[in-house]
């Protein structure tokens, strides 16, 4: 079920993210530093069937740990503190982020060899592509 997502995946494309990071609400100095980071996303998960999902990068480090399906607290990279679900829909992953009465959404799809993160708030719709390192 997420299989294909598991391993260490390298940025290589950030399109329209400061507008992703504007919609939430992120202040102009955190924007620049998001801007400029080229995060490694690392998936793994554990024989219990927990999943950790890991942003490195030189500006931050941030990790979430959860079962698919099951709501979690959530402290996002932006310091957001949010109530959280991830589901796998259509092979996509799903995540549901909910906050002072918004909400955003994180699909993340695996397509010949890349990752794609589609990150939707409202209208704004950022895309950052991952491809896998060896």
């Amino acid at each position: 079920m997420v299989e294909a997502f598991l391993g260490t995946w390298k940025m290589t494309a950030s399109e329209n993210f400061d507008d992703y990071m504007r919609a939430l609400g992120v202040g102009f100095a955190t924007r620049q530093m998001g801007n400029m980071a080229k995060p490694s996303l690392v998936i793994s998960v554990d024989d219990q069937g927990v999943i950790s999902m890991k942003s490195q990068s030189t500006f931050k480090t941030t990790e979430i740990k959860f079962k698919l399906n099951e709501e979690f607290d959530e402290t996002t990279a932006d310091d957001r503190k949010t109530k959280t679900v991830i589901t796998v829909e259509n092979g996509k992953l799903i995540q549901k982020q909910r906050w002072d009465g918004k909400s955003t959404t994180l699909e993340r799809s695996v397509e010949d060899g890349k990752l794609t993160a589609r990150c939707i708030m409202g209208e704004v719709v950022a895309v950052r592509t991952y491809t896998k390192e060896a």
